[in-house]
């Protein structure tokens, strides 16, 4: 896949409501997550105990699983205190648009942005 191959998941709209919406991209699960406005995109599954995260909330800036209340960093995917990490995806809002790129970040492509 290219960098270009963007998929259109919803609108902003759908998120400000309830702040967070799940779409299913490539036959992958992915949460999107509205936070201080900004859409960030993490894999809907937690790898911690396979919990769905937007099952969960948003506090504090953070996206917190509901099985353990893990908070995760939307922006890098990253768990407060835990060695473990959220796949994220890049997200681009284009008049009022949401589109995901498919191919998951890596921790390290965070970390130099």
């Amino acid at each position: 896949m290219t960098s270009n191959q963007w998929v259109e998941v919803g609108t902003l709209p759908d998120l400000t409501r309830r702040r967070r919406k799940l779409v299913t991209v490539g036959g992958e699960r992915i949460g999107l997550f509205l936070v201080d406005g900004t859409v960030y995109a993490l894999r809907d599954v937690c790898v911690h105990k396979q919990r769905s995260l937007t099952k969960g909330t948003i506090l504090h800036g953070r996206v917190i699983c509901p099985g353990h209340q893990w908070a995760f960093d939307p922006r890098t995917g990253r768990a407060d205190g835990q060695d473990e990490c959220q796949p994220t995806y890049e997200v681009r809002v284009e008049d009022g648009t949401v589109y995901v790129d498919p191919r998951p970040r890596t921790p390290a492509m965070e970390e130099n942005r």
